[in-house]
């Protein structure tokens, strides 16, 4: 704040009230000792929640008359019905009055992305719920040099239309661009489970200041999922949803199962994204489905002392990315890092789905470590199936793209809690060297 012009926004992110002294998110007062003459917005390290200060809540006239909205909360001060600043599900109430980003900050914002995730190894990023402007910045971050990474998108679903035949195959995808393709439509069913908004079908292990039997909340009514997935469902894209709650995983399924008794698509190949706490008898459905789930294994490590003591407790949290149960039912799955709520970084999510160890340095949930094979082909070979492109990608063969790594060590070799340290001495795509240490 003191290094801005009076009146323009102060904007931050990543803050965890877990890891606060109090244990608790900022307010609007907390804000306003930085400064009272800057609207101020900061997101939550989830992406899930956010906290406004005092001139910024004027700004979006939010006052103790403003009812919560359909999809989320804002929390009210204690003994009034006045806005503490804190948002849940529902922080663009605020942060749309951010002013966007110059076209030249955004291409610059890939430029300087594309550079860290080489130099992490990875080769093609999957974007589910991405912004058509951001598909349109890719696009032409690509035609003028800037991005080298491949590009897997599905649109932001769940507003208005649905994305029309153009955007997601004669625009973007097919054998005349191999960097950029649109491939389908992320929505969202629940928040964040380190948020306390996931849906659970059992109660938070510490319940909120207030609040007795809490579980969390869906983002959209059951029938209205059922709705949209079948409208994206019948268009023929690949539909992949937000789920980490099991409550809201039951009604994916359900939304699923739905779509294909009135509309049979052999292997579909649906996605459930995060996926924390699904049940054995979930796992099996999605078997029965032939849904897929991209797991965020990261939590083990990021958060794994907190589900355990916090928000799912011991039982519940040791079953947190159950990779191994997952192997077990036969799923194909792979694992991501949904920057940038944690840092790209694929061999940290080998290393977790392998060791299971978090940040404290305990072992959460043994029995769900897996071979490092089968974590290495969650980031390599079934990822590249989730995204139907198991014929182009995912493995070194003749005919294949040739996107790969070069690795200083073996990871078969190496002891296990060193996995995250191999360093990455090269990446390669299509053939052409693009980063090398």
């Amino acid at each position: 704040a003191a290094g801005t012009p009076p009146g323009q926004w102060v904007v931050g992110r990543g803050y965890d009230d877990t890891l606060v002294r109090e244990k608790r998110h900022p307010t609007r007062h907390d804000l306003d000792r930085a400064s009272s003459e800057h609207p101020i917005w900061i997101t939550h390290t989830s992406g899930h929640l956010g906290v406004a200060n005092t001139r910024a809540l004027q700004l979006a006239a939010i006052n103790a008359a403003t009812k919560d909205p359909a999809r989320g909360v804002i929390r009210r001060e204690e003994g009034s019905n006045h806005p503490n600043g804190v948002f849940e599900e529902c922080g663009s109430l605020v942060s749309r009055l951010v002013p966007n980003r110059t076209p030249a900050e955004r291409l610059e914002a890939v430029r300087q992305a594309n550079g860290r995730y080489l130099a992490k190894g990875v080769t093609t990023s999957v974007m589910p719920g991405a912004a058509r402007q951001s598909v349109a910045d890719l696009k032409e971050a690509m035609e003028r040099g800037f991005l080298d990474l491949r590009i897997t998108a599905l649109l932001s679903g769940g507003g208005t239309g649905v994305p029309s035949q153009i955007e997601t195959t004669e625009s973007w995808t097919g054998p005349k661009n191999e960097r950029l393709r649109v491939v389908g439509v992320k929505l969202w069913q629940d928040g964040s489970l380190q948020g306390l908004t996931g849906h659970l079908t059992q109660p938070y292990h510490v319940q909120p200041a207030g609040k007795t039997d809490y579980r969390g909340y869906s983002s959209r009514p059951l029938d209205a999922l059922v709705k949209l997935v079948r409208t994206y469902h019948d268009g023929g894209y690949q539909v992949a949803v937000h789920g980490n709650g099991d409550a809201a995983i039951d009604e994916i399924l359900f939304a699923f199962a739905e779509a294909q008794r009135a509309n049979p698509r052999p292997d579909a190949r649906h996605r459930i994204e995060h996926c924390q706490a699904p049940r054995e008898d979930q796992l099996e459905r999605m078997r029965a489905l032939g849904v897929s789930p991209s797991f965020f294994v990261g939590h083990v490590f990021y958060w794994g002392d907190r589900h355990r003591d916090i928000f799912l407790g011991p039982e519940r949290a040791a079953r947190i990315s159950p990779l191994n149960s997952a192997l077990q039912h036969g799923l194909r799955f792979s694992l991501h890092n949904d920057s940038p709520v944690t840092p790209v970084n694929p061999l940290l999510l080998v290393w977790a789905a392998v060791t299971r160890q978090t940040r404290d340095g305990r072992t959460l949930g043994a029995a769900q470590r897996v071979p490092v094979l089968a974590a290495l082909r969650a980031v390599t070979s079934d990822a590249a199936w989730q995204n139907f492109e198991q014929e182009r990608k995912g493995s070194i063969e003749v005919g294949k793209l040739a996107d790969f790594v070069v690795l200083a060590e073996d990871p078969f070799t190496v002891p296990p809690e060193r996995l995250r340290e191999i360093v990455i001495t090269e990446t390669i795509i299509g053939g052409q060297s693009v980063y090398r240490r």
